[in-house]
């Protein structure tokens, strides 16, 4: 007889050998029952755990002695918060938890399903997209939690909703039930790594605020001319969707920026930076732009939403997908069609950790120049300068190598206006109006550093307190706006530096541009490139000849045949030549001797290494040409 389904997620079935249990089949729903816990369903308890127990040792998942160490932590902990033996096995004694919940679940008689892209059919998506999509974001939350999943069966509905989790005892269950409208259903076994990616997959395809926005769209065009106040409630609550759903889509797309400014026909329009370009990714019209600066503004801290003729910069914070991101907010006074408007231009920029690079491996430097740069990062002291346009990776390419230094043993400090990425281990220097860039760096040398990182040497100040702290025993790293590596020391020399300074504190000034990658999934030999671009590359013919060369074509993949960016660099290790060379320089810096010392000792420029990156396959000539200049 089959039990009502509160009765078997509550109670352990009978002590009958697991092999002859039945599996969980369809359950008609019901109330769960409210009663106290008597003895005799402690001593069913304590009989359940001793079988999990005896079927983890069977199944050679752990030995005798760790489930004695682990039954006799349970049996020391105090009653009311005393752990479940799965989660002390997991917790204190290293046993992995899906292995556990496996086991369990197949104790209990319920099925495992395989939630992998080729095992879930068409109709079990749809169903589970169907259902989470009419839920509440707090019930949606609490499915999440659990985590919990619903998914059609595979005879095309004609048996129940199978709800998948990876916790299939648990009473809750049968209230989510109650409140998804679902009657019959089935429970299945699924990893919860596994189950927590579908869910993300089937419940976030549809980003809630643009789905509002829509909705208050079709709102708008019911109200009638004489419900003025409905309608600007109406209009606030559509900006603001809209506002929110382009930070959510913009993480999603993997977007660096958000661009937003006045259309030309009234509105505003809205361009994501994905992969080094700007798209567009919506127009809107209808709207005034000073009121969806507005909403804006009213979102981000450290930003007045007053004030329209100065320049502003603040953030946002917002979980997305179950991951923090910060939003780093640049407000921009402009002129527009009506000159009398006060408009403005904001950018956006997306910072998700997700994405910061740890593993100098990855950072994509080629054999020579990883190791230059390895070597300069490991010396004790001296300078390690990046240089590069704005976006063209340098932060990161920093972040990587600080992740190589920091030791528990050392002082690390950062100062950056802003602070983009928070760097475990180093000790971050808020700036405000009572501690600025010049104050914050002259107040790290009273701090005992051992290594410091300045986030840009901007002026004569900043530059020459950053080269003296190279040459006076700390490790010292920081970005410089030069378009290659020698002209970095040039532009040193002229903010002031003196050339002895210059010659002695750096260790190593590496250029970074980021260029577009093609597509693995489709890209295709170029059989109609000819031979001019190559050639304009820096191509010889032979190697036109000889290599194959090709062109971006686009799949679902991708969106026009490229996906994400590699970097490219231009490495220049300083060496004794260097050094005498800068001391030799009396009213300029020899940029191209410099370049030439770094040339003979293995050096790539930009160029080169980017046209590396073409013989591989990894992108093409046109990328390479975009990004870079012929020296």
């Amino acid at each position: 007889m089959k039990l009502p389904f509160s009765q078997r997620s509550t109670q352990p079935t009978p002590a009958t050998p697991v092999e002859a249990a039945e599996p969980r089949h369809d359950a008609e729903l019901a109330p769960p029952p409210l009663y106290k816990t008597t003895d005799h369903d402690r001593a069913l308890q304590i009989r359940a755990t001793d079988r999990i127990g005896t079927r983890l040792v069977k199944r050679g998942l752990i030995d005798q002695a760790t489930l004695d160490r682990a039954l006799q932590i349970q049996s020391d902990e105090s009653a009311p918060s005393r752990r479940k033996l799965g989660q002390i096995l997991t917790d204190d004694c290293g046993v992995e938890a899906d292995a556990i919940a496996r086991e369990v679940a197949l104790m209990y008689g319920f099925p495992e399903v395989d939630l992998a892209d080729n095992a879930i059919s068409e109709l079990e998506l749809s169903v589970a997209t169907e259902i989470l999509s009419e839920l509440s974001d707090e019930l949606l939350d609490e499915l999440r939690n659990l985590p919990l999943v619903p998914i059609a069966d595979r005879e095309g509905g004609r048996s129940p909703v199978r709800l998948v989790t990876s916790n299939p005892t648990d009473p809750a269950i049968a209230k989510l039930a109650r409140q998804m409208g679902l009657v019959r259903f089935e429970i299945v076994f699924a990893i919860e790594s596994a189950v927590q990616e579908f869910f993300f997959r089937v419940a976030h395809d549809e980003n809630r605020y643009l789905r509002d926005l829509n909705r208050a769209r079709d709102e708008v065009e019911e109200v009638e001319e004489d419900q003025e106040e409905e309608t600007i409630e109406i209009h606030h609550s559509a900006l603001t969707n809209l506002v929110e759903g382009s930070l959510v889509e913009a993480v999603r797309m993997g977007a660096s920026d958000i661009h937003i400014l006045p259309s030309a026909e009234g509105g505003v329009e809205i361009r994501f930076r994905v992969d080094g370009r700007l798209q567009l990714w919506m127009e809107q019209r209808g709207f005034n732009p000073e009121a969806f600066a507005a909403v804006i503004k009213d979102r981000a801290r450290n930003v007045d939403r007053f004030e329209r003729e100065a320049a502003q910069d603040g953030y946002i914070q917002r979980t997305v997908d179950d991951h923090q991101i910060r939003f780093r907010v640049s407000i921009l006074p402009i002129v527009g069609a009506e000159y009398k408007r006060r408009i403005e231009s904001v950018v956006i920029r997306v910072l998700d950790d997700r994405k910061l690079i740890l593993d100098l491996e990855k950072v994509g430097f080629l054999e020579r120049a990883r190791q230059d740069f390895r070597k300069a990062i490991h010396r004790p002291q001296g300078i390690v300068i990046l240089t590069g346009p704005t976006g063209s990776g340098k932060s990161t390419t920093l972040v990587a190598a600080l992740a190589q230094v920091l030791d528990p043993t050392l002082n690390a400090i950062t100062v950056e206006d802003p602070v983009e990425y928070i760097i475990e281990g180093a000790r971050q220097v808020k700036l405000g109006q009572k501690l600025d860039f010049e104050q914050a760096l002259r107040s790290i040398l009273r701090h005992d550093p051992d290594i410091v990182m300045v986030g840009e040497m901007r002026d004569r100040v900043t530059a020459d307190i950053a080269i003296k702290l190279a040459n006076t025993g700390h490790l010292t790293f920081s970005t410089l706006h030069t378009n290659d590596a020698p002209s970095a020391v040039s532009r040193l020399y002229k903010l002031g530096i003196e050339p002895f300074l210059i010659a002695y504190a750096i260790n190593i000034i590496v250029a970074q541009r980021l260029i577009r990658t093609l597509c693995p999934h489709c890209r295709a030999i170029d059989d109609a490139i000819g031979s001019e671009i190559p050639r304009r590359a820096g191509f010889t013919e032979t190697e036109i000849e000889r290599l194959d060369f090709y062109r971006p074509v686009g799949c679902s993949e991708c969106s026009d045949g490229f996906k994400g960016r590699a970097a490219i660099h231009e490495s220049l290790l300083f060496n004794k030549e260097i050094r005498s060379l800068i001391l030799d320089s009396r009213d300029e810096i020899d940029e191209q001797g410099i370049r030439e010392i770094g040339s003979r000792a293995g050096m790539l420029s930009l160029r080169q290494s980017g046209l590396e990156r073409v013989r591989t396959g990894v992108t093409t000539c046109e990328e390479v040409l975009f990004a870079t200049t012929s020296e």
